[in-house]
């Protein structure tokens, strides 16, 4: 049995053809982790290494203003997971749950989101603490983490 077959009391399905929208990957992320095994269950943004969201060109103004928030949310598409899984058993507890009751990558869309500390901005892309992905992750969006409990990057206003 390999690393990607499902676990006895697993449920797959089929995945349609055809998407119904497109995604467009806007740069990559470049992390410590070589292989899925060797990333850590959560990001870490207090002690957790310092890694790299690159910016694809196209897309490097969109960064304009980034550096007056403390934490983003990075949004990025998990590729080397499964996408058939609709029902799966956690190492950890080993008891069977829907795809959409855990947190897992293996989703139908393997969209996930870390909120990271935003350590700096540069032309380029972003330097932050606390994603828990491969090397080489296509990135899908930045956000700015503007809930009320957020606070500002330190020295800067929020408008």
């Amino acid at each position: 049995m390999s690393a990607d077959d499902p676990r006895p009391g697993e449920v797959t399905v089929v995945r349609p053809a055809a998407t119904d929208a497109g995604v467009h990957f806007l740069g990559r992320l470049h992390t410590p982790w070589l292989t899925r095994q060797d990333c850590p269950k959560r990001g870490d943004p207090q002690d957790g290494p310092i890694c790299r969201v690159v910016v694809d060109p196209p897309w490097r103004a969109a960064l304009a203003g980034l550096d007056r928030y403390a934490e983003v949310e990075i949004l990025y598409w998990m590729h080397l997971a499964r996408r058939d899984l609709v029902v799966q058993r956690p190492r950890s507890s080993g008891l069977a749950h829907g795809t959409f009751a855990l947190r897992s990558p293996m989703r139908p869309n393997p969209i996930s989101s870390s909120v990271v500390v935003l350590l700096a901005v540069e032309p380029d892309g972003l330097m932050v603490r606390g994603l828990d992905c491969v090397d080489g992750t296509p990135l899908i969006d930045i956000k700015p983490l503007r809930c009320p409990m957020a606070p500002p990057a330190a020295g800067r206003q929020d408008d």
